[in-house]
């Protein structure tokens, strides 16, 4: 997603120890009863909604999705919003895998951001995800790393309004976390989220991993998957350019809209819309 420039130290990265697998299922949030909901629509022999499997990304965490969970539920969509560990695109997803194994039957996989690298490799030779969504996000190809991707295109303001942390590993060595500058968060971050909520996600914001966009991508689940995207041309994290050749080149279904890297939080009910689309067009 970044490189660390003017004028800031490049600080050692380091990969970062799995995440146990147990600890996503434990973490998850459940929006709604996926299960229970599936039984009692079997049992009135009708048919089901596919779950809604929502993977937030940096600077992030599940509440960024409350907008888009109401309107889905609204909507009658069961959904889980899973807990990023942040750490490594190969972990992160191994940690998600445990979330889908929990929750049966057919499932549509979103991902914020970063989260896009994590439901690339997560869905993988899974036939129950029936469709990916990229929020304003990552879709690497084998080999490839948010870093890379990021630097493809100009555009990006993260460099300058990072808050990099660097720390000693229980096992030896150092490792670099990423935050977003409080006082940048919301420019950078946020711009068309009212003031007072971008405040409140800033102090809230979990950094991710500097080795995690560094890492390559080891899977690409759009290269069989069917995806829809949608594109932030206003967006100072991921520019717009490199949002678009990551979707051209996935043959995505593609909706473009003026808006910041927030945009689940500031227009969810496109984004639930986008959703909502691919459930239909995959689970029919």
């Amino acid at each position: 997603m970044v490189s660390i420039k003017g004028g800031r130290k490049r600080l050692l990265t380091g990969v970062v120890s799995a995440v146990a697998a147990g600890l996503a299922v434990g973490a998850f949030a459940l929006s709604g009863t996926a299960s229970g909901a599936s039984g009692r629509a079997e049992s009135a022999g009708k048919h089901t909604k596919p779950t809604v499997v929502l993977e937030h990304g940096a600077f992030a965490d599940g509440s960024s999705w409350n907008g888009v969970i109401a309107e889905l539920r609204a909507d009658g969509y069961p959904v889980v919003a899973a807990a990023n560990p942040l750490r490594g695109p190969a972990s992160d997803a191994s940690a998600l895998r445990t979330v889908l194994d929990h929750v049966k039957g057919p499932k549509v996989l979103v991902g914020h951001s970063y989260g896009g690298n994590v439901i690339s490799q997560a869905a993988t030779d899974d036939p129950q995800v029936k469709a990916l969504v990229y929020v304003a996000a990552f879709l690497p190809a084998p080999g490839e790393s948010a870093l890379e991707l990021t630097n493809k295109f100009p555009g990006s303001t993260l460099p300058d309004a990072l808050d990099p942390v660097t720390y000693e590993q229980a096992g030896g060595g150092t490792a670099t976390d990423l935050y977003i500058q409080q006082d940048k968060f919301r420019q950078q971050f946020a711009a068309d989220v009212p003031a007072r909520q971008a405040a409140l996600m800033a102090a809230a914001q979990r950094p991710v991993a500097q080795a995690a966009l560094e890492e390559k991508a080891a899977s690409a689940a759009w290269e069989t998957i069917p995806s829809w995207n949608i594109v932030t041309t206003r967006d100072l994290n991921i520019p717009a350019a490199v949002q678009r050749f990551m979707a051209k080149r996935a043959h995505s279904h593609t909706t473009e809209v003026a808006a910041s890297h927030s945009v689940a939080v500031s227009h969810p009910r496109l984004v639930s819309d986008v959703i909502e689309r691919a459930a239909r067009a995959t689970t029919r």
